[in-house]
């Protein structure tokens, strides 16, 4: 009789846990929702992107309906893992990755929330996709910062025709940053130009790779690529006379000539529509492809053409646009 008892309120107790955690699992279906924020680190583009997601769902579902964790990793990866680990803990009702790091920290970190990319060069680098064919699948979709390529390496040669040698500037970890100089490179040989490959490890030692290439090329081309983004300002400080054209408008308004640019909270406010069609239940995020940005601007630093002696004129006559450089102290 005991050992029966026993069973019977092992039993019990059992379901009641059981349904207690199902219980808390489950959401009130209010129209309130909780979204959590993992962006790599604090940066122009980046920041935009985030304002621009923020903005978009709060016009969306009613900014009175949605509450934001948002979190930055200070530009470390390990970081990134950490916030999406207290994010998941808080059961979030989706997830925005704003950078490949934390996009890769969130598909690491759950299978079941939806996780929206953005800011991320080519998913299917990002992620070790094999064949990728525009859809990630499972609980994962998002934005891409991807600009035409090519075209910013035309950018070189029309602005700089008497360049020979190009320096193909990038930090080594970003995996989205070795398939831009890659296309960026293979465009500019098949024009003839001497392409060199200079890869720095992390911010530590950005400025001396970045020095040493002036030094060997004349033009530098840098792509949307995160480390460096963080350090624009110190590469921009040791380049010299070297003019240096970037794969978005943050890294150039640090150290750039030009550019070829997305409006990163134009990106956001795309990636905040998606995330509201997929919390209101009218997408799944399983069939959702990811997009791209519709718009290209080619913009210039009037500093740095200032410094060089290049002709803003003759830029804007061509089609450029100023970027509006910060107020110094």
């Amino acid at each position: 009789m005991k050992k029966r008892i026993l069973t019977l309120s092992m039993t019990i107790l059992l379901v009641l846990s059981a349904v207690l955690t199902f219980s808390a699992c489950q959401k009130p279906d209010d129209g309130k929702y909780v979204v959590g924020i993992c962006q790599l680190l604090p940066h122009p583009a980046l920041d935009a992107a985030t304002q621009g997601f923020m903005d978009a769902l709060k016009q969306e579902l009613g900014e009175e309906n949605v509450t934001f964790y948002n979190e930055n990793a200070a530009n470390d990866a390990s970081v990134c893992t950490t916030i999406i680990t207290n994010l998941v803990n808080k059961n979030v009702d989706l997830i925005l990755a704003n950078a490949t790091s934390a996009l890769t920290a969130a598909v690491n970190g759950t299978a079941k929330i939806p996780i929206l990319g953005t800011s991320i060069t080519e998913y299917g680098t990002a992620l070790g996709l094999d064949n990728f064919n525009g859809t990630v699948g499972g609980n994962v979709s998002g934005t891409s910062d991807l600009a035409p390529l090519t075209e910013q390496a035309q950018m070189i040669l029309d602005l700089f025709p008497e360049a020979k040698t190009v320096a193909l500037l990038y930090a080594s970890g970003e995996a989205n940053s070795r398939y831009q100089v890659k296309v960026v490179g293979e465009y500019l040989k098949s024009k003839g130009i001497t392409v060199l490959d200079r890869a720095f490890t992390d911010s530590n030692d950005a400025t001396v790779v970045a020095s040493a290439a002036a030094e060997a090329a004349d033009v530098i081309y840098v792509p949307t690529d995160n480390t460096a983004a963080g350090c624009a300002q110190a590469i921009g400080g040791v380049i010299g006379d070297t003019p240096l054209i970037a794969g978005e408008e943050g890294i150039c308004s640090g150290c750039g000539v030009a550019t070829l640019t997305i409006s990163y909270y134009d990106l956001g406010v795309a990636t905040g529509k998606m995330a509201a069609k997929i919390l209101k239940g009218e997408a799944k995020i399983s069939e959702m492809p990811v997009e791209y940005a519709a718009n290209f601007t080619k913009k210039y630093n009037p500093i740095r053409c200032a410094e060089l002696g290049i002709d803003t004129a003759a830029l804007e006559a061509a089609g450029y646009v100023a970027i509006e450089m910060p107020a110094e102290d």
